[in-house]
């Protein structure tokens, strides 16, 4: 077996402590083109040895060190002679393992505070300004650096900001680099990487997609592959990079609910059969869901309905072909981190979980289980997918189904794909930077008296969501000009026979979410 790319070049292990941000400073370090992986708070120094990463670093945590379950690492991996890095709580942690001192104190200091650097000759700290903002999250402290360590920089109420060991290579902040309200904090960490790690920037999308082509190839051998294809970012780029890896090795099975939005199920044909030529089994199956839907209106009901009817179309052709072993999906880095780590396990469990029917079983592949969903994207791009799929809009998997109010029939469908077209024309003509984060229109389950030259019209009505977010966990509405409200009222009402009202949402999340239901 070959050694994977993972193996042959640098990697830096995140040790998750259990912060929020852990996830963002993977991410970060990869942003600096070194690749990353977060690992357990607590695992043995004798396999952070054998692994033998270039550098680590440790996350912050919601944890006080004194607390009596207080998330501790083997403290071992301190004199592995390895590069590590430590923030808010990693810097406590650091302390106490080597004798430094953590008082324990009422005041805490979160949010913005003002950086000072007291040693400029500082290697982590090169090219921060004297005086700079950072962000702080934390109530214990470190009021004395263990011996050997420098204090590097301070605050006015934190004694020990930052402080360092460079002759056992290890180096420490109070405050969160990897947050983009701390001014320098990606010089910060590119100090840590390039300078004292001395790790090259050289992980691209390049790199990427001919690790994951050769792990493929390897995987798979001469077996043939089958993969669910839904049109979305994340299968869209599985299936071309397993097409480029193994080629007619792969069917993929498009499953068109009828549920997608103007021209997406024609797109995905014309990308995949006609562009890529991959084998590509398309199910033209609104009739079955619509049957299966007549009637529901409970939002919930819908995605059980869809989510099993799926599966129920999908094995029916995946039966049908021959010598198909393995069975392609699109996990992403953040969904191993979820159903696989210590302390995110209690989020949910692996959302992508198969209910295979009796008497079928494939083994599952999954290439982009290593990457976030902007890695993702980078890599579409890269393999020459089209821009209307690498930037495809977060989209529920029911499709339209949640975003009708109440029943689902043929002509609301209709509908509604109308009014969303022109509202995603419109507002992606006018949002070239893609400072919008999603925008979608939403048909509800009334109707309303309107006027229409001189007759009196009982029409629907549509509501326009469009929200800004960083990552869709929280989200407020996206302060769109009058004018190009005005625009896309004017189109619908106009374009799309039977509706004759339009209405702006201008609630943010929380306290409403961005999908209406």
């Amino acid at each position: 077996m070959t050694t994977s790319y993972h193996e042959q070049q640098p990697t830096v292990l995140v040790f998750d402590f259990g912060a929020q941000y852990a996830q963002l400073i993977a991410r970060r370090v990869r942003e600096a083109r070194v690749y990353s992986e977060i690992v357990p708070y607590d695992i043995p120094a004798a396999e952070v040895a054998r692994r033998a990463p270039t550098a680590i670093i440790l996350s912050g945590g919601p944890a006080s060190v004194y607390a009596e379950n207080a998330p501790h690492m083997d403290p071992a991996v301190l004199d592995l002679g390895i590069p590590v890095l430590g923030f808010c709580y990693g810097i406590q942690e650091m302390a106490l393992h080597l004798g430094g001192g953590i008082p324990r104190t009422d005041i805490g200091e979160y949010g913005f505070a003002e950086l000072e650097v007291v040693e400029p000759e500082c290697r982590l700290l090169e090219g921060v300004p004297e005086r700079s903002q950072v962000w702080m999250s934390h109530r214990d402290s470190v009021g004395t650096a263990p011996a050997g360590f420098s204090v590097t920089a301070r605050t006015a109420t934190t004694a020990v900001a930052a402080m360092e060991d460079p002759a056992r290579k290890l180096y420490a902040t109070q405050f969160h680099p990897e947050v983009a309200h701390t001014e320098f904090g990606q010089e910060i960490i590119k100090n840590f990487l390039h300078t004292i790690a001395e790790i090259p920037p050289v992980w691209t999308m390049v790199n990427i997609i001919d690790e994951t082509v050769e792990q493929v190839r390897e995987m798979v051998g001469s077996d043939r592959v089958i993969c669910g294809l839904s049109g979305g970012v994340d299968s869209s780029v599985v299936a071309a990079i397993l097409h480029r890896a193994i080629g007619d090795q792969l069917t993929c099975v498009f499953v068109d609910h009828g549920l997608l939005r103007l021209n997406e199920a024609e797109e995905v044909v014309r990308v995949f059969r006609d562009q890529f030529h991959v084998d590509l089994v398309h199910v033209e199956a609104e009739g079955r869901y619509l049957t299966k839907l007549a009637g529901v209106t409970d939002p919930e009901e819908k995605r059980r309905i869809i989510g099993e009817e799926f599966w129920q179309v999908f094995f029916e052709e995946a039966t049908r072909l021959k010598g198909v072993k393995w069975l392609a999906q699109g996990t992403l880095y953040p969904d191993v981190i979820e159903s696989g780590s210590k302390t995110a396990a209690k989020i949910k469990s692996h959302h992508n979980l198969i209910p295979f029917p009796e008497g079928v079983h494939f083994d599952l592949i999954e290439p982009l289980k290593a990457l976030f969903k902007d890695e993702v994207r980078a890599v579409g791009a890269e393999l020459g997918l089209p821009d209307e799929i690498v930037h495809r809009q977060p989209f529920p998997g029911p499709g339209l189904a949640v975003r009708i109010i109440g029943g689902i029939t043929h002509e609301k469908l209709e509908l509604l794909r109308a009014a969303d077209a022109i509202v995603r024309e419109e507002i992606l003509a006018w949002d070239r930077d893609r400072t919008v984060w999603q925008y979608f229109a939403v048909l509800p389950d009334i109707r309303s008296v309107g006027v229409m030259g001189d007759e009196r019209t009982y029409g629907h009505p549509i509501i326009v969501r469009a929200v800004a977010s960083a990552d869709a966990m929280t989200a407020d509405w996206a302060r769109l000009p009058h004018d190009l409200l005005a625009r896309m009222s004017n189109r619908i009402i106009n374009e799309v026979d039977g509706i004759n009202r339009v209405a702006y949402d201008i609630t943010s999340k929380p306290p409403g979410t961005i999908e209406w239901e």
